[in-house]
């Protein structure tokens, strides 16, 4: 055969195939519109021959348009967008977001509402733009679980949600919340069986493993979610795998085997085209030759993957990149440069955390707002409730005056006593949630206030640490609100958390120390929820914060007998007589009065129902010179 004929044949063959190839996607884009699908999953099974080719979404889009198919219209502009994310384009990725969405809220199809939500919400996070990523992804997994009959799309859509939401916190460094949303996705995805699902979990899982130096644990997940990706042949997820294998494997010290899984997958990564894993890619082979001292190479690969992560605003790429340029050019005796990459490393993770927190604390506080707004109007609801039950019980008295000579006494004492009890525990109830609700908003402020000075003096680390124990704090607090009773153990737990968040505001200068009798079962015992906030915060405010020198704050717990447990606070503090002497304290010691008083009352209130009731003393404490040294709380609480 001559070579001209073999020419000629070869290149038949491929103009075949590429028509072949074109001819099916028109096939795919025509019956899709003939047919006028309006699920969810349909349309999806039909678009996936064409969703990485650009020109048929877009020729898809337009014959939708063309047909007045307005949910292949919406479809094909949310698919758009994930193409644009994929190739790094996302302003124009959020403007196809933007037009899928307008037209799902018109069709008011949830499972694409859903899904736009969530792909949204995938942009915003690959830009650092957390508040809004959190936003986008809590309203889809809202929106899906609000459903009562869950298609699979939409439970596709929750198992994407709560994926996304582990993504957010590893971005901000939660790496206890981060996994247990993955885990959650993974579970999701099983149910599903869905084997990319289970490959990208897996892998997000890895991560925080990796974050925690847990090496063994993260290699295990790594090579799961890679099993899953060569099951289902996906490239992607070959290159995300093999270089976060790579990654473990140069923190272990095995330079060697990370460059070649990292060099297999190079191809791979250029040709999809994604320039978030291109970077990532060339950085970490950067670092693998940096470590085999092949500086040449290494400065090559690292430049290439810092210049596509600064075009590309992948900031945390570009602080990887920095930092291992650093490295290099101390290894080659270069400090001047090493010196200069570092503060650049620095700089760059500092204006991507800081910008990351800043944006979860503003969101966090508007929220916080907003919720002080409903307790507002949750308060003079509560003060309604009371003065109608006031009012109510006085009319029911009267009555029952005039009805005194017609009844018996022993009947009309036994009535009026079961009428005042009914009033008396409405009243209480009442008096509960109107406490709750005023749960101090200064020192609510006031902690927000103080983690956003850490922020400003970029000290991130200490202001993540509190911004997870202070929204803790609030969740235990709205958790308790809706228990009338709570364990002992909640109890504790929530007193440490609140003064954790205090002892910010001094400089972490308390020495907080709890004692449990080994006989005391904390999770048997009930008692009112945060009965002991106010005599703690007494003990802080008003016995250790005028204090100089050593603050030591210590809660006791103890068994007294078969039927009391005793608590006691203990401060090292200035004492109730000095106390009182200071002018500006007389004022706080008697607003303080108030919430003591109120704590009484619901002490008194519990005990009713009891055999035993509760005893309450004040003990000042002296020194052998007879000084003042501090003040105990005694709390003698009787067990149900």
């Amino acid at each position: 055969m001559s070579l001209q004929l073999r020419v000629f044949l070869c290149l038949f063959f491929i103009y075949s195939a590429s028509v072949s190839g074109q001819d099916s996607v028109q096939n795919a884009i025509n019956t899709s519109i003939e047919q006028r699908y309006a699920s969810f999953d349909s349309l999806q099974k039909y678009t996936s021959s064409f969703k990485r080719d650009s020109l048929a979404i877009t020729s898809f889009i337009e014959k939708s348009k063309n047909a007045s198919y307005t949910y292949g219209n919406a479809f094909g502009e949310n698919l758009l967008g994930i193409y644009l994310r994929d190739h790094s384009y996302y302003d124009e990725a959020l403007e196809h977001h933007d037009k899928a969405l307008e037209l799902a809220n018109q069709l008011n199809d949830v499972e694409l509402k859903v899904s736009v939500l969530n792909m949204t919400g995938v942009v915003y996070r690959r830009i650092d733009a957390v508040s809004s990523a959190l936003d986008k992804h809590n309203a889809a997994l809202a929106l899906a679980e609000s459903q009562s009959e869950k298609s699979r799309a939409l439970l596709k859509g929750i198992a994407i949600s709560q994926n996304s939401i582990g993504n957010i916190y590893l971005l901000l460094r939660d790496y206890d919340d981060a996994e247990k949303f993955f885990k959650m996705a993974i579970n999701s995805e099983a149910n599903l069986t869905s084997d990319l699902g289970l490959a990208i979990n897996y892998g997000n899982l890895g991560i925080t493993y990796e974050e925690r130096k847990q090496y063994d644990k993260a290699l295990e997940n790594y090579k799961k979610s890679l099993e899953y990706n060569n099951k289902i042949n996906n490239d992607l997820g070959r290159v995300i795998c093999n270089n976060s294998i790579g990654q473990v494997y140069l923190k272990q010290g095995k330079s060697s085997k990370a460059l070649s899984l990292i060099n297999e997958v190079l191809p791979k990564a250029e040709k999809i085209g994604d320039k978030f894993y291109i970077a990532l890619t060339y950085i970490n082979l950067g670092w693998a030759y940096s470590e085999l001292g092949n500086h040449q190479l290494g400065e090559e690969y690292l430049i290439k993957g810092k210049d596509i992560a600064d075009e590309n605003d992948h900031k945390q790429f570009l602080s990887m990149a920095y930092m291992h340029l650093s490295q290099l050019k101390e290894q080659q005796g270069n400090y001047q440069e090493a010196l200069a990459y570092q503060r650049s490393s620095q700089e760059v993770q500092e204006e991507y955390l800081n910008q990351a927190n800043q944006k979860y604390v503003t969101n966090l506080i508007y929220k916080y707002d907003s919720e002080q707004k409903k307790n507002t109007i949750e308060l003079l609801k509560r003060n309604n409730q009371i003065a109608q039950i006031e009012l109510s019980q006085s009319k029911k008295n009267n009555l029952f005056i005039l009805l005194l000579s017609l009844l018996l006494l022993i009947i009309l004492f036994i009535l009026y006593r079961q009428m005042r009890l009914k009033n008396a525990k409405q009243r209480l109830n009442a008096e509960q949630k109107l406490m709750r609700s005023q749960m101090n908003p200064h020192f609510i402020f006031n902690a927000l206030l103080s983690i956003r000075i850490y922020l400003q003096n970029s000290n991130v680390e200490d202001a993540m640490r509190y911004l997870n124990q202070f929204a803790k704090l609030i969740r235990s607090i709205l958790t308790s609100s809706l228990e009338k009773e709570i364990t002992l153990q909640e109890e504790l737990d929530t007193m440490q958390l609140y003064v954790n968040i205090e002892n910010i505001r001094f400089c972490n200068e308390i020495q907080y120390a709890v004692h449990i009798d080994e006989r005391v079962d904390l999770k048997a015992i009930k008692i009112p929820s945060l009965i002991l906030q106010p005599f703690i915060e007494n003990a802080l405010w008003h016995g250790l914060q005028p204090k100089e020198g050593e603050k030591l704050l210590t809660l006791d717990v103890a068994l007294k007998n078969d039927e009391f447990v005793t608590i006691s606070i203990t401060d090292n503090g200035i004492g109730r007589k000095k106390t009182m002497e200071i002018a500006s304290e007389k004022v706080n010691t008697q607003k303080k009065s108030i919430g003591i008083n109120l704590t009484l009352r619901r002490l008194q209130n519990f005990s009713k129902n009891l055999r035993n009731t509760y005893a309450l003393r004040f003990i000042d404490l002296y020194d052998e010179q007879e000084y003042p040294a501090g003040t105990q709380v005694l709390i003698d609480l009787p067990i149900k």
